[in-house]
């Protein structure tokens, strides 16, 4: 059965590779972008068994390059025995001059950074979502929890109300 051109395929597992949920909750999320990764065979691979990981990842501007500093990609067993895998190297982002450009204008500003949000596929790549933050005070992170329990709490509720 043939697909429409465009429009993502949902098969059995999840396109999303890796999650930096701790992002969401430590930053105010201002502006977000979609960026490649310039990546090695082996990495791809572990990609594809789910080994990543985006805990206390960051964002680097460079020479008006971009690189993913700090992201963890385990090498699998199987993967090539004649290259020797660095799983927390450097690695390139992919975007257009002017995107870096705003990124790199906008971090220069006091309490703004970048930060990846996730790596997924699209289509046979590996795409990383990166966004522009500020960071929260401790009282917007309260609020962030407050509102999360309460939404839990409001879907107990229900799920309640529609049994009897």
């Amino acid at each position: 059965m043939a697909t429409k051109k465009g429009k993502t395929q949902k098969g059995p597992g999840s396109s999303v590779i890796a999650q930096n949920k701790k992002a969401r909750f430590e930053y105010h999320i201002d502006e977000t972008f979609e960026a490649g990764l310039a990546l090695a065979g082996w990495e791809v691979k572990s990609m594809r068994a789910g080994k990543a990981q985006l805990t206390d990842t960051y964002i680097l501007v460079r020479n008006g390059e971009a690189w993913l500093l700090g992201s963890h990609i385990t090498p699998l067993n199987t993967a090539s025995t004649h290259e020797l895998a660095d799983p927390t190297r450097t690695r390139k982002l992919l975007l257009h001059r002017k995107e870096i450009a705003k990124i790199f204008s906008k971090t220069q500003d006091k309490g703004h950074t970048c930060v990846p949000l996730k790596l997924y596929w699209k289509r046979n790549l590996v795409k990383c979502e990166l966004a522009l933050v500020t960071g929260k005070k401790l009282h917007d992170k309260r609020a962030t929890e407050k509102d999360r329990d309460w939404n839990r709490q409001k879907g107990r509720i229900m799920r309640e109300h529609n049994k009897a």
